[in-house]
């Protein structure tokens, strides 16, 4: 159940939301209610849902806190380059695919939506919030493109890496820097213009990669003898 808790993660259901129906979850998420009632236990032991009984009862999202630089640290120290410039192809071709696909096929409501994670990422005041204004941006222009197969993917990349690309460094792009990035793929994608939203989306996730590479070999750096 990887993808409800990536979902809670990364914001996709709101704070104080009631989730639905344990059976209407498991169908959503394509799983046996088995498998699903797992993965709430689990949820509700991290302190991320709240059930409540009663003729309002169900179970709701609290507050999620901020995971700790150094657990996110210790996250980036178990990945190699290798396995940094991997995720990096890979996130390059789904989030380009996701790109050009939103180009032909994204509604006003997802040029919108666009827009709302763009000025949430310039008022966050925090890393964790700044990383799911990020992440949310990412994920809508997968669902602008309209493919349950990359949303799911490009999903499942955000919580991957999505923590560490907010990780506070030496040179590090600024919050307005991102944002100046995200509204020109935005501006791109409403222009209807697939080849540019592509190229634009994969030279903004290809910088990503290469600062936590760059972070990587700082970090190698720091350890050798």
């Amino acid at each position: 159940m990887r993808r409800l808790m990536d979902a809670v993660d990364l914001g996709l259901f709101a704070q104080g939301q009631q989730l639905p129906s344990e059976t209407e979850l498991a169908m959503q998420f394509g799983v046996a209610t088995v498998t699903l009632r797992e993965a709430l236990a689990y949820l509700r032991q991290r302190g991320v849902i709240e059930t409540r009984r009663g003729r309002n009862g169900g179970s709701f999202i609290r507050a999620v806190e901020e995971i700790p630089t150094d657990i996110v640290l210790s996250r980036l120290d178990e990945l190699s380059t290798i396995d940094l410039r991997d995720l990096g192809d890979e996130h390059i071709a789904i989030s380009g695919a996701a790109a050009r696909l939103a180009a032909k096929r994204a509604s006003r409501e997802h040029h919108q939506h666009l827009a709302q994670y763009i000025e949430a990422l310039g008022k966050a005041s925090t890393r964790h919030e700044r990383r799911r204004a990020d992440a949310r941006f990412h994920i809508e222009i997968a669902v602008a493109s309209q493919s349950v197969r990359l949303t799911h993917a490009e999903i499942r990349l955000q919580a991957e890496i999505g923590e560490l690309l907010w990780l506070t460094v030496e040179g590090a792009p600024s919050v307005e820097t991102i944002q100046q990035e995200h509204a020109a793929i935005r501006e791109a994608i409403v222009a209807g213009d697939p080849n540019l939203a592509g190229a634009m989306v994969e030279a903004h996730v290809n910088r990503g990669i290469k600062r936590l590479i760059d972070m990587k070999l700082d970090l190698l750096a720091q350890e050798a003898p």
